[in-house]
């Protein structure tokens, strides 16, 4: 199909979930969706981009598709790119394509209520991620009435080592994304160690996007994503949480930059 196909290869880049344990998972995937593009007449790179730093790799105008997350998307990428949608994950107590956070807590921890971690230490991916901070921002800033609730906040890097700092004692909460606590759940130990306390309201999931010059492909994009899909074998959609995908428009996402308001109009407007 490549000398059939109109649109240079670009490249591609999912970094969100690949974790080193899904990541034979992530490549199968990703050559089913390259087969797929390239059906549908979309020159595709033959392996994904690992190591780029986030930010200018989701700005790049050479971004054939890739995924983000929905507080950088519309703090910073809406002019940039086009959203095609998200992945359906098949989460609990959330809509087709949606997804939430959960605030995890020691197995022993007496917390019964967000109330109750006041003065406690949080831990957490890192700032401008909307399931490690603007999820649980939006929940606290009625609670905290511009107030800091914790007494510590510890950044660190991923919501894997985020949860690892609870379980080990250096937090006394943390807030991961579902799907990445499903990950964990299933491939990290520390998991073990932690409950669930709150789940935060569902959003529209991280979005997968392409740069703003590809806009005329976005409906064959979207085509090839779903036919990527339902290519997967059973294990690979249940090694990746794989359900369907549901097309999303940067609108959709409104809802997030809307409690990001809110939260920054309550006077907190980052975690503390």
């Amino acid at each position: 199909m490549s000398s059939s196909s109109v649109k240079p290869a670009g490249f591609a880049f999912l970094p969100m979930y690949d974790w080193p344990e899904v990541r034979s998972e992530t490549d199968r995937f990703w050559s089913l969706l390259r087969e797929a593009l390239r059906d549908h007449g979309l020159a595709a790179p033959a392996r994904l981009e690992r190591g780029r730093e986030l930010l200018p790799a989701w700005r790049d105008p050479a971004l054939l598709i890739g995924q983000t997350c929905g507080l950088p998307l519309v703090r910073h990428l809406a002019e940039a790119v086009c959203v095609l949608g998200s992945p359906d994950y098949g989460l609990d107590g959330c809509p087709p394509g949606h997804y939430r956070s959960v605030v995890v807590v020691p197995q022993g921890s007496a917390a019964a209520t967000l109330a109750d971690l006041k003065g406690a230490r949080l831990a957490y991916n890192h700032s401008g991620s909307q399931s490690g901070e603007g999820a649980l921002r939006h929940l606290l800033a009625p609670l905290a009435k511009g107030r800091a609730l914790f007494s510590g906040v510890i950044e660190t890097g991923s919501h894997r080592a985020a949860l690892q700092a609870v379980a080990g004692g250096q937090a006394d909460a943390a807030t991961l994304d579902a799907v990445s606590f499903r990950l964990a759940q299933a491939h990290e130990p520390a998991a073990r160690k932690v409950r669930v306390l709150l789940e935060t309201p569902p959003t529209p999931g991280l979005p997968l996007i392409t740069a703003r010059a590809n806009h005329a492909w976005v409906p064959v994009l979207r085509r090839a994503v779903v036919a990527a899909i339902e290519a997967a074998t059973s294990d690979l959609r249940a090694a990746l949480s794989l359900r369907g995908f549901v097309a999303f428009d940067v609108q959709d996402y409104a809802v997030i930059a809307e409690r990001d308001r809110q939260a920054a109009a309550l006077g907190y407007p980052v975690l503390a």
